[in-house]
Parts: structure tokens; sequence; C-alpha cells
């Protein structure tokens, strides 16, 4: 029986009679890279994904993802297309690719989709789960996937943060909400969702679900920075209408460190063809 990992006998000799860009849904934990985006002498995600596909297809150039992960953010959903020479089901490119990726990163998904597929240019939006640990004490089982705050125990602080959530929704300009190192011109964004919820199976775990059209560098994290500083009364309520109003960064809150924060989703207009599983 041929092992489903391999490429057909007759895949390289297909040519390009059946050719499709690919692409892919990959999950990773990304505590151990210097992030999602390509640099020089660091470990990031796209250097490993883009290797192991290469050790598939060693023609495939460039590699193309939706979005753009900070050191130490994880992802279930990230998306990312390439164009092959080698025809092959989208299951095929699952378990070939998954082979050469280091444990800490897996591709979960693949379709197949038109030469040259940008996954940046069909995104709706994107859905981003920051996780806080409402505990004194460390967890070894959830400090590296969430914030450990101590202040967000009582009724009190969870109606403040709930709050001042709702005050981030809809389409405002979050200029204050960005880090120094982000030069875009545009900082209107929009949010459709700032859930926060308790996770009903241990009530010390408070998600924090963000959904939106686009992000800035660091905002999700500053957003949810501003509302546990108000939650645990380091900042009067309503600082997040304070500092959309001024657009200045020290009307808002910290920045919330990495480990909490995970990309659930990359909303597509298009999800291609034959996904696999």
């Amino acid at each position: 029986m041929r092992d489903p990992t391999e490429p057909p006998s007759d895949a390289r000799d297909a040519a390009t009679a059946d050719r499709r860009a690919v692409l892919l849904s990959v999950a990773y934990d990304g505590r151990t890279f210097a992030g999602w985006a390509p640099q020089p002498g660091q470990r990031t995600i796209h250097g490993e994904l883009l290797r192991a596909l290469r050790e598939v297809d060693p023609t495939i150039e460039a590699l193309r993802g939706a979005s753009r992960t900070d050191s130490g953010v994880h992802a279930k959903d990230q998306r990312a297309s390439f164009d092959p020479t080698l025809v092959m089901p989208s299951r095929g490119w699952v378990l070939s690719v998954n082979r050469y990726l280091p444990p800490e990163i897996a591709v979960r998904r693949a379709a197949r989709v038109p030469l040259g597929f940008q996954p940046r240019y069909v995104s709706r939006g994107k859905r981003y789960r920051y996780l806080l640990l409402r505990d004194r004490v460390r967890d070894p089982f959830v400090d590296s996937r969430a914030w450990r705050i101590d202040g967000l125990s009582s009724d009190e602080a969870m109606a403040r943060v709930r709050e001042e959530a709702v005050l981030a929704l809809g389409t405002h300009d979050f200029a204050a909400f960005r880090s120094s190192a982000d030069a875009r011109r545009s900082t209107i964004r929009t949010l459709r969702a700032v859930d926060v919820t308790l996770d009903p199976a241990d009530a010390r775990l408070c998600r924090v679900d963000v959904e939106g059209d686009a992000f800035m560098h660091n905002m999700v994290r500053i957003l949810v920075g501003t509302i546990v500083d108000v939650g645990r009364g380091h900042l009067a309520p309503g600082a997040i209408a304070r500092a959309i109003a001024s657009r200045s960064r020290r009307d808002a809150g910290i920045t919330a460190p990495p480990d909490g924060l995970c990309l659930e989703r990359v909303l597509l207009e298009y999800e291609g063809e034959a996904a696999w599983p």
C-alpha cells in the first residue's frame, strides 16, 4: 500500500495540466518563534513553513500569508498560499508538508485555489482570542497560553471589564491602540465583536474575543491591556473612549503580553475547493 504522505508516482509528470495554487490553514504555538514574518537570523513561522514546503516541491518560490503575528503569539487558523509545480490532492499536501514541520507547527487543512491567490486580498477580517487567567498563583498548564492577572476575581472587576470592552465596538480611529512601530496612514478600523466571557469549565479563565475588519500592530494587545487596567482599577472607566477621542497612546492601557493572544481565524470571502480534512 502506497504511503499517503508521498506524492503519486506520476505527479511530477503531470506538468501543468491541473495546476492550482494551494491555500493552507496553519496552526502553531508561537512561543519559540520571532513571529510569522521572515526575519534574517530569526526562527519564524514563515521560514519553517516555506522550508517544509520546499522539501515537498523545491520549485515553490514564495509563501503568501494572510496575516502577521508577533513574536510569542499563537494561531489556530493562519492562512497562507503558494504556487506549486507539483500536482497533488489537498490531502497529500497536508500529510506531506507536516512530515517536515517542527512539532510547534501543523498544517490543518489545504484547498485548491486559483494560481496567484492572495489571501490578504480576499480577507473579510480576523478573529482573535485573548485568554486571561484570574489567579494569584501560576498554573503551569495554562501559563504559556494566558496572561495571569491578580485583581479581576471579583464580580465588580469583571463588570468593569465588560462595560469597558463595549466601548471599542464599531468604527473608530484606533490610532491610540497601535505600537510606535506601526506607520500605516489609515488608523480607522471596525470592530464587529468584543466579547468578554468566562470559560464554563474553568471560571478562572476569562476569554476576550475580538473580531474586526483589520488590525494594527499590537492593537488587540493594547485593547486588552486597557480593559484589564480598567477592571483592576489602574485606569478610570471610559479609558477606551478617551483614547479614541484623543488618539494618544498615553490615554490607553498597557500592552498585554503576547502569551495570551491567539489568531483564531482569518475570515476569507473565498475558501477554495476540496478542503481536507
